[in-house]
């Protein structure tokens, strides 16, 4: 009946802006088709801007609640959460909304048209852009990612809340420096192994109302224009139903970048032609030259101007705004108390602690009289928030949440350390400036917290990132500049040290990882950051972070980085061991995970179930992560990768059962030819705390359960 109702609602919002399209002239609808669409008064359309950006947070807009950065959000490992987030940064863009709407601004980042989340696969470490994405995973972002979007969406049965947008379609994550010419060669096996999953979802669970499409071309076919990916799959096969958006002048690239067509006119004709409905930029206005000449017929440009109406009408915006629910959300749910004890909430479960020697975590504020703290992103801002932010009303640094949580009692001192990435912070002194202030910090400290790491400028997109060396992607996985000298002082010191990472990717602390007693991996938290941060650091909240990439023995290994084949890559296709691996993260308790079974022998259509026991044997409350894990014991197949999930919160001593579905999908792998099928033969699956690699086992002391399944014959997916 639901279903019923709601495809009758869509039929109606399709027929309302049809008959508003067939009153418009041609030079009309043609403008409705860029990001920064004019009013026709005499239609009673107002202006609407079409670009917004919700990645972690309502973001270029004023005042909005910055949660943790989406590559944090993701080492939650928490899809509950990821839903949370998403609804809460749907409440404040409604309610922005609202208020700007009161006002007559309707200015670029002011819609509800959110071009979130990014499900692009994190593939290679280097990308300056992959902290905008859930990681390497395609099943962990598709989870995450068919989540976010329903919170940004809503529940509400006749108006979306807001309009997500799945991006870049596809195949995409670097170099930056050459997205605007560049071909990812990639093969059908990869494409709808590793490269599709998460958009598919997005797609068919999750409803996403939009899709944008990338830079870069796909075998020879700009991704803005392509009929592959916007014709063949996801509108014919997918079945998607929504409108389709140009990454922000990706269109010019057509002709000026890729060398597909010959004029603007050619690039705005083959995108509309093939499935783009919206252009970011200026491109499509010049669709009335190419309907003069022949290159796209009018009816190609109703039909954009028709889906695009849809989903104005969708949102409710050509209704009453008191028959619009959300139109009734009043700005002070913005910024509320109820949104930064989220924010807090949220990074305080992004963080992943890779290593604790000894205990030395958490650490006994009743047993110091003084703590260090040292490092270019102690006090760092920057480094709370990653890209596309809002502007929250305060900030905590790692500085100001360990100042706020040990009070008067305990005394702390500062330095920075050094500069970023330079060689000294103040220009005209010598490299290492700030090394003798460390050495007297450490020598007066009773142990020393270490804040190193990456910030927004440094990894990020093209053009946003003030990063010098690569267009926004790093240049390697090192720690930048004199990071390692300082954190080598502060343990040359003798005194304990905690390093705290913060960073939007991996990092080869290859050298902090054999040396230093305590790791805590903190991504870009936030502005509640540093209150999150000192609060795990002293053992008010235990840890319960995962890792969504794997931390490389430096890039050494790494297939070059324009390569787009998956072999050698993530924790999927890696031969050897990771410094850290995917899925990888202790607490301070210890769980486990007993009397593991499958609700069956034989992997049907129907698929399997796993049901465990999972014990908290430690001393502390906390979260436990059970993972899933699926192997083809078959040559020539993927290691095993991650097929399901659960989070369970259990204080110590407490047992808990709990039950993960495994659909028939879990078990199936692509052909050469992009087929999927599950393939006759014995499958392993695996259960518990993290992949069944060796490094796990070496770091956590502890295996997966493994269970086994068989495929009798071959199951079509």
């Amino acid at each position: 009946m639901e279903l019923r109702e709601n495809s009758r609602r869509i039929a109606e919002y399709k027929r309302r802006a049809g008959e508003l399209v067939e009153r418009m002239t041609l030079e009309e609808k043609i403008f409705q088709l860029l990001h920064d669409a004019p009013a026709i008064p005499r239609l009673g359309v107002p202006a609407y801007n079409w670009w917004n950006e919700a990645l972690h947070g309502v973001a270029r807009a004023g005042t909005a609640t910055v949660f943790p950065q989406a590559i944090g959000l993701a080492a939650a490992f928490d899809e509950d959460l990821m839903e949370m987030v998403g609804g809460a940064v749907s409440t404040e863009a409604r309610a922005k909304f609202n208020a700007q709407q009161a006002y007559g601004d309707r200015d670029i980042y002011k819609g509800l048209t959110v071009w979130s989340p990014n499900v692009n696969i994190f593939r290679d470490p280097r990308w300056g852009r992959g902290h905008e994405t859930y990681g390497e995973d395609p099943w962990l972002t598709a989870r995450l990612g068919v989540r976010y979007v329903r919170g940004l969406q809503g529940t509400d049965p006749d108006h979306l809340k807001t309009a997500a947008c799945a991006k870049h379609f596809a195949v995409h994550s670097g170099p930056e420096g050459l997205r605007h010419e560049f071909d990812a060669r990639v093969s059908r096996q990869d494409l709808f192994e590793t490269y599709l999953p998460a958009f598919e979802a997005l797609v068919r669970e999750a409803g996403v109302e939009a899709v944008m499409g990338a830079y870069n071309r796909v075998n020879g076919e700009p991704c803005c224009a392509s009929p592959t990916l916007l014709g063949d799959i996801l509108r014919d096969r997918w079945g998607f139903d929504g409108h389709v958006v140009s990454d922000c002048w990706a269109i010019r690239d057509i002709h000026e970048g890729h060398g597909v067509a010959g004029s603007a006119e050619q690039s705005a004709a083959l995108a509309l032609k093939n499935g783009c409905d919206l252009n970011c930029g200026s491109a499509f206005g010049h669709l009335l030259q190419a309907v003069a000449d022949g290159l796209v017929t009018e009816e190609q440009v109703d039909r954009a101007c028709r889906r695009l109406f849809t989903t104005r009408m969708k949102l409710g915006l050509f209704d009453p705004p008191e028959t619009v629910a959300y139109s009734a959300i009043p700005y002070e749910a913005v910024d509320s108390p109820a949104m930064r004890e989220l924010a807090l909430d949220a990074a305080r479960r992004t963080l992943v602690l890779l290593k604790n020697d000894g205990g030395l975590l958490p650490l006994d504020r009743n047993g110091l009289g003084t703590v260090g703290v040292v490092g270019p992103n102690a006090d760092s801002r920057r480094a709370l928030t990653g890209n596309y932010a809002g502007t929250a009303s305060r900030y905590v640094t790692v500085l100001e949440g360990i100042q706020d949580y040990l009070g008067g009692g305990v005394r702390v001192l500062y330095s920075q350390g050094c500069h970023l990435y330079k060689e000294s912070v103040e220009g005209l002194a010598r490299p290492g400036d700030r090394l003798s202030e460390v050495k007297a910090v450490c020598a007066a400290s009773d142990v020393v917290i270490v804040c190193l790491g990456l910030d927004g400028d440094l990894e990020g997109e093209q053009g946003d990132a003030g990063n010098s060396y690569a267009a926004g992607d790093k240049p390697d996985l090192s720690l930048p500049g004199l990071q390692e000298e300082v954190l080598r002082t502060c343990v040359a010191s003798g005194k304990p040290v905690v390093a705290v990472l913060l960073s939007g990717s991996a990092l080869a602390v290859d050298w902090a990882a054999e040396h230093v007693p305590a790791i805590l991996q903190c991504w870009y938290p936030g502005e509640q950051g540093g209150t999150a941060i000192a609060q795990v650091l002293f053992g008010e909240y235990a840890p319960e972070g995962k890792l969504p990439v794997t931390f490389y023995r430096g890039d050494h290994a790494l297939p070059p980085f324009t390569d787009y084949a998956m072999a050698g890559r993530t924790y999927r296709y890696m031969e050897g061991p990771a410094l850290y691996p995917f899925g990888y993260g202790l607490s301070y308790t210890a769980f486990a995970v007993t009397e593991a079974a499958l609700s069956g022998d034989e992997v049907t259509a129907a698929g399997l179930t796993v049901r465990c026991r999972v014990t908290n044997r430690g001393g502390r409350a906390a979260r436990a992560t059970v993972q899933v894990y699926v192997k083809a014991d078959r040559p020539g197949t993927p290691n095993a990768q991650l097929k399901g999930l659960k989070k369970l919160f259990l204080t110590p001593g407490e047992t808990a059962w709990t039950e993960i579905s495994l659909p028939v999908a879990a078990f199936s792998l692509c052909d050469e030819s992009g087929a999927r099928t599950v393939e006759p033969g014995r499958y392993g699956v695996y259960v518990g705390q993290s992949q069944p690699d060796e490094r796990s086992r070496e770091l956590l002391g502890d295996a997966p359960v493994r269970l086994e399944a068989v495929c009798r014959e071959r199951l079509e997916i």
